[in-house]
């Protein structure tokens, strides 16, 4: 569980993540936290928040966004909303690690996703691409975070499907979150 003020760090990105306010600080209002990406940072899959914004101040360096089927270069001092629902990704391409404050509204449980998956890439438990080797490690996870992300790819049919090996998954002994 992110405290305020906690660290985490994903080894296969090299992002930095510090939790400012954390849901247990807002009431569940929000989720606040300050980001630093390597210069040239993979782009992160395409994905949505299905009942969240999500806000970005660049506080220095530059992140590119997709939002739907737009791309935008976001600069120190300028600010980005990303409505619930929309299809997005971001990454740096450039020479220099960006800085920014992101914030998620309502928090619900995107502080644990984040935990989550920084902790797995540091124990070695992702691929490449940062999923889960284990398919019924990936059931419980889409699972635990189908209500703050969700990947547009595959389709949404094949992720459903995906989390009805969910329970099989936790009589395996996987489970949603990873300390």
């Amino acid at each position: 569980m992110a405290t305020s003020g906690s660290e985490i760090v994903n080894s296969r990105t090299g992002q930095r993540t510090i939790f400012l306010q954390t849901a247990a600080d807002t009431g569940g209002t929000y989720l606040r936290m300050e980001t630093f990406h390597p210069a040239g940072q993979p782009a992160e899959p395409e994905h949505v928040h299905p009942f969240q914004t999500s806000h970005c101040a660049v506080l220095s360096g530059r992140l590119h966004f997709r939002i739907a089927d737009t791309e935008r270069i976001v600069s120190a001092g300028e600010i980005l909303e990303i409505p619930r629902n929309v299809p997005h990704y971001f990454w740096n391409e450039s020479d220099e690690e960006a800085h920014a404050i992101q914030e998620f509204r309502p928090a619900l449980n995107i502080e644990d996703f984040f935990a989550t998956y920084f902790a797995l890439a540091r124990a070695g438990k992702l691929t490449e691409q940062g999923i889960p080797a284990n398919v019924f490690h990936l059931a419980v996870l889409l699972h635990e975070y189908d209500q703050v992300i969700r990947v547009t790819k595959p389709p949404r049919l094949v992720q459903r499907l995906l989390m009805s090996l969910a329970p099989f998954g936790r009589f395996l002994g996987y489970r949603g979150t990873y300390p």
